[in-house]
């Protein structure tokens, strides 16, 4: 396959999350033009592993949709924004080719939207405190939410070595399960402190989350 082909599959991926509610024009177009160049930059098979990453939330939001709906906690499209606050530190890491930081900051995002998505329907307790807290509040953690986003970051870690971004699948899996389950509970102490009193807003908090499990991915290593 050559690169235009990949270039056509990009846009498809793109439209695709246009049509079924995945993102809004705005984000799936730049998630286009970043995708295009992570191609250019280091490979088709490192935009999958982003791409994995976003069909695992699409699934992942339609979990207990109803009763998201019903406590006013299911976020449907996502927007530019989000992909920014997500996609950036991959997008970065991957245009320097530095897999380590990569897959850390992939199974950082991968393990909070899957942590949150089906934690919101469990008893969240705030993780400052560990009081009980309503569904969807910031900062808030439960076993099952933990569980997925553990689950959620190995994953990351197990197709980051079939698609051969990185030899040694144990390091992988080290890198995908420390750094994603550490970037995961970096953003829970932010919801729970800096986020709930309005200093930074859901957006920062997946920035920074990311930056933290992408620099223990790199430490990792």
């Amino acid at each position: 396959m050559i690169n235009a082909e990949y270039m056509i599959l990009c846009v498809i991926v793109g439209v695709i999350t246009y049509v079924r509610g995945a993102l809004d024009l705005l984000g799936s177009l730049l998630m286009v033009i970043m995708g295009l160049i992570i191609i250019f930059s280091a490979g088709f098979n490192w935009l999958i592993l982003i791409l994995i990453f976003l069909f695992l939330g699409f699934v992942f939001t339609q979990y207990e949709k109803d009763y998201k709906k019903e406590i006013g906690v299911y976020e449907g499209r996502r927007t530019a924004k989000n992909v920014i606050s997500n996609g950036i530190v991959p997008f970065v890491m991957a245009a320097t080719g530095n897999y380590a930081g990569f897959i850390g900051s992939i199974a950082t995002a991968t393990a909070d939207t899957l942590a949150s998505e089906v934690g919101v329907v469990d008893k969240p307790r705030l993780i400052t405190t560990l009081r009980r807290v309503p569904p969807g509040t910031d900062g808030g953690i439960s076993l099952l939410g933990t569980a997925a986003g553990i689950i959620g970051a190995g994953t990351i870690g197990f197709f980051a070595y079939f698609l051969g971004i990185h030899s040694n699948i144990l390091v992988n899996l080290k890198i995908a399960v420390i750094a994603g389950t550490f970037g995961c509970f970096v953003d829970s102490i932010l919801g729970a402190t800096l986020e709930r009193r309005n200093y930074i807003t859901n957006e920062h908090v997946n920035l920074l989350s990311t930056i933290m499990g992408g620099l223990l991915g790199i430490f990792l290593v």
